[in-house]
């Protein structure tokens, strides 16, 4: 019989179908167990094609009549009246001008604004729902949401699949662009930017909550809370520009997703892979996560994900990883990848063993690897070929491989390892005094951290797409 610690903590597809059922029972069903409201255009299915019937899982939400709303939209013609008054499949050109929400599209339609049709909700509720598959909604400015966390007031909500959001400015709304169970979308070029308060109370800029098979493309998300992917799987985040947000994507419970060459600065962290399976990011320019959670890219009981490509620079920790590969036998794969002029370039918070680091560059950074604790095993992780600046060998043969390994070696570093309060002071003369003294005659055994059997000599030219 097997003791409690040989228990395996359930995969993250176990407790996504867990909660799942439980969403259902809570949220779904009647006093008689029956499923009370299931609607026929988005997916609910964990590994769904987008053609499974939807449960609604909305939060209802309150009607606010014209006079409750901003007097700015007082007067002005409702743009639901164009959506009931248009032909399903058809398309809606409005005249150029500011039209007052909400508006519900409930029918296949594409509406064409030609980047001079403003929808404005008047600060309350959402601005435009789209409830209907195989439509099109194109350069229309959403603005004026209302400010509720407990119902998502955003400017646009999204549940149907196979529909093209494109080229909208999405601003003064709490929430940005949101798709619940909406699957094989193209949500592309849109300008995102939540209401101007507090990053703790602001939306997410764009959400997807069990939504498949999504593209997301060079969309610019700017002064927003986060974007997110919760439950949802095999999307690509293409060519976005995310600033000045808490996270820059954020998965959660969301396996296969591919994030590349997007441009993520001043966020407090760029791409985290939380209770994941599979998913790359490649090509990412990811810079300025700085502050005391600051980070380029993150793991939290990851597995299977490939890093490569991408440059981390001047962040408070490059790559974190924390209890990742989570799964047994599988890896986290760091490739070429560029790590300059950060705080940590690479921190492990726990040794699990499993990362493999090829061909990396490494330069400028305060600290190139750390762990949380003491690394027992160095050899549990896997490095060769990476770039260090810090390497003190030579190459005499000429062959573009240092002639001995490159090891490194935690000398005073060990104090703020265990001690984190003392990595404030880890620059300052008192602490660079005590790590020369450390190396010069050590009065302690230093801990290997790594070793690179095959360093790189000269530093590789890194492409990274544009």
């Amino acid at each position: 019989m097997k003791g409690r610690g040989d228990i395996p903590k359930p995969s993250a597809h176990l407790r996504t179908g867990v909660a799942f059922v439980c969403l259902i029972s809570l949220s779904s069903l009647g006093g008689n167990g029956q499923v009370t409201s299931f609607g026929d255009n988005a997916n609910n299915s964990y590994y769904g094609n987008g053609d499974s019937p939807r449960v609604t899982i909305d939060r209802p939400k309150p009607t606010w009549t014209i006079l409750e709303r901003d007097p700015r939209i007082h007067g002005l013609k409702p743009f639901q009246a164009l959506v009931d008054g248009a032909a399903p499949g058809s398309t809606l050109r409005p005249p150029p001008g500011t039209y007052a929400g909400p508006v519900n599209v409930d029918k296949p339609l594409i509406i064409e604004g030609d980047g001079a049709v403003i929808i404005d909700a008047g600060d309350k509720g959402t601005v435009m729902t789209l409830n209907a598959s195989d439509s099109v909604l194109r350069g229309l400015r959403l603005t004026g949401s209302g400010s509720s966390h407990d119902t998502d007031d955003s400017c646009l909500d999204v549940r149907g699949n196979r529909n093209v959001i494109e080229d909208l400015t999405v601003d003064n709304c709490l929430f940005g662009i949101d798709l619940k169970q909406s699957s094989k979308s193209v949500v592309r070029r849109n300008r995102i930017r939540s209401k101007p308060v507090d990053l703790g109370v602001r939306g997410d800029g764009l959400r997807l909550w069990y939504s498949n098979d999504n593209v997301i493309e060079a969309n610019e998300v700017v002064d927003s809370r986060d974007m997110v992917a919760w439950y949802s799987h095999r999307n690509v985040f293409r060519g976005n520009i995310g600033k000045r947000s808490r996270y820059s994507i954020h998965f959660m419970f969301a396996d296969d997703n591919i994030v590349e060459n997007n441009h993520f600065r001043d966020n407090a962290v760029g791409v985290y892979f939380m209770y994941t399976h599979g998913g790359a990011a490649r090509g990412n320019l990811i810079s300025h996560a700085t502050g005391a959670t600051g980070m380029g890219i993150g793991f939290k009981e990851a597995s299977g994900t490939v890093i490569e490509g991408n440059e981390i620079i001047y962040c408070g920790v490059g790559v974190g990883s924390d209890l990742s590969p989570f799964e047994p036998d599988s890896t986290i794969e760091l490739i070429g990848n560029r790590f300059a002029y950060n705080g940590v370039a690479i921190l492990f918070n726990s040794e699990t063993g499993g990362n493999n680091m090829r061909g990396n560059v490494f330069e400028g950074n305060l600290t190139d690897v750390s762990y949380g604790g003491r690394s027992d095993n160095p050899d549990k992780n896997f490095w060769e070929g990476n770039y260090w600046d810090t390497y003190q060998g030579f190459d005499a043969d000429g062959d573009g491989v240092g002639d001995t390994p490159h090891e490194a070696y935690a000398w005073a570093d060990q104090i703020w390892m265990e001690l984190p309060m003392a990595s404030f002071f880890r620059i300052s003369p008192v602490l660079e005094l005590l790590n020369f003294l450390e190396r010069l005659a050590p009065f302690s055994s230093p801990d290997l951290i790594l070793r690179d059997k095959k360093p790189h000599f000269d530093k590789p030219r890194l492409e990274r797409k544009p």
